[in-house]
């Protein structure tokens, strides 16, 4: 276990790179300079997110049209989860700051999943979504500097807690499929000034359901190849297309899909592969004893979540310790999902590892 660099080769630093190019200034450090170097300069930019596909993946038969325009990796954020790091993405800044720092948050006295934004018990949190995040934000810092951005996504997540909570500022286009993504994509790349992004769900989706080993699985990733080709072909003369993804991928057999037992003083959150546990420390710590999993402090973890500037609720969403299952494991209790295959929120270089993809006009 390491924690994600947050100083000049993790996704923080890729979006505060092109975010300095567009207004001349950046919350985080930027990339580092060998990495930043391989990105062309461009008057916009076409960010385009494909969920759940790390490096490690890469090496799929059927992501060869991805991995032709890989031009090196950097770390996901902590933890290695799609809501984390979309709060990365939206804010420019790594989950210390942001303060979003887990799938299942504690927030405000309960545990809510931070995708449909209930609690562990079914039931709606009533919160503002748009002050969840910290402001300014990207978007809101990118107008202040001259420069717009856009979000392109499915048109089923658009109005939703999720879009609510990560876009505040920006401007959401629905897409009723592959091809409108694309289409929306590109047309709005064509003016100056610009941070587009795509959103690309189908490799997570697949994962998750059926692992990397599946048809379905396959085809995800000739999927978002696709995708990925259209963009690259239909570039305007004056924008770049960066890719990159929020976390990889670990399969985990039904088998291996162990579940907590229930302890009287001990709340779990978190993910299932890094389980966040607060209470009774020692209770959860013995666990190991009979489970796959390594128990790590609160101070061990320290830097896992990026440098401060702190935000002010972190010392109470952070955990006391966490469980650390195992490569190949995870460990389920109430809020999480015990029928994926694929899983992630871990910090093996496969969870942890992501690709940068680059794809410019051709001339």
């Amino acid at each position: 276990m390491r924690a994600p660099d947050y100083h000049g080769g993790g996704l923080v630093n890729l979006i505060a790179e092109l975010e300095h190019r567009l207004t001349g200034s950046a919350k985080a450090h930027r990339l580092r300079a060998d990495l930043a170097a391989r990105i062309p300069p461009a008057s916009s930019y076409v960010f385009v997110l494909i969920d759940g596909l790390g490096d490690y993946q890469l090496d799929h038969p059927a992501a060869a049209p991805l991995a032709e325009h890989r031009v090196g990796a950097i770390d996901a954020s902590f933890s290695t989860q799609t809501t984390v790091n979309t709060s990365t993405l939206a804010t420019g800044t790594p989950p210390s700051q942001h303060g979003l720092i887990a799938y299942l948050l504690r927030i405000h006295g309960r545990v809510v999943n931070t995708i449909f934004w209930f609690d562990t018990e079914g039931r709606s949190v009533n919160i503002d979504y748009r002050t969840i995040l910290p402001s300014p934000n990207l978007a809101e810092r990118l107008s202040a500097g001259g420069a717009e951005s856009i979000v392109v996504e499915p048109s089923g997540l658009v109005g939703s807690p999720l879009e609510q909570v990560l876009y505040r500022g920006a401007t959401v286009l629905p897409a009723e499929d592959d091809a409108a993504g694309v289409r929306v994509a590109l047309e709005k790349a064509a003016a100056p000034g610009r941070l587009v992004a795509l959103y690309v769900p189908h490799v997570d989706a697949a994962a998750h359901t059926a692992g990397q080993r599946s048809d379905l699985y396959r085809d995800s990733l000739r999927d978002a190849s696709r995708i990925w080709k259209s963009i690259a072909a239909g570039l305007p003369s004056s924008a770049v297309a960066v890719g990159a993804a929020d976390h990889g991928h670990v399969d985990v057999e039904p088998e291996h899909s162990l579940r907590l037992p229930d302890l009287p003083r001990v709340t779990f959150y978190g993910d299932s592969r890094v389980v966040y546990v607060s209470g009774d420390t020692r209770a959860a710590a013995r666990l190991t004893v009979d489970l796959p999993a390594t128990w790590v402090s609160r101070s061990e973890m320290d830097g896992w979540w990026g440098p401060p500037p702190y935000h002010p609720e972190l010392e109470l969403r952070r955990p006391d310790g966490a469980l650390v299952a195992d490569e190949g494991f995870a460990l389920l209790y109430p809020g999480s999902d015990g029928r994926l295959t694929g899983q992630h929120g871990g910090l093996t270089e496969a969870e942890l590892r992501i690709p940068i993809l680059v794809a410019a006009p051709r001339t």
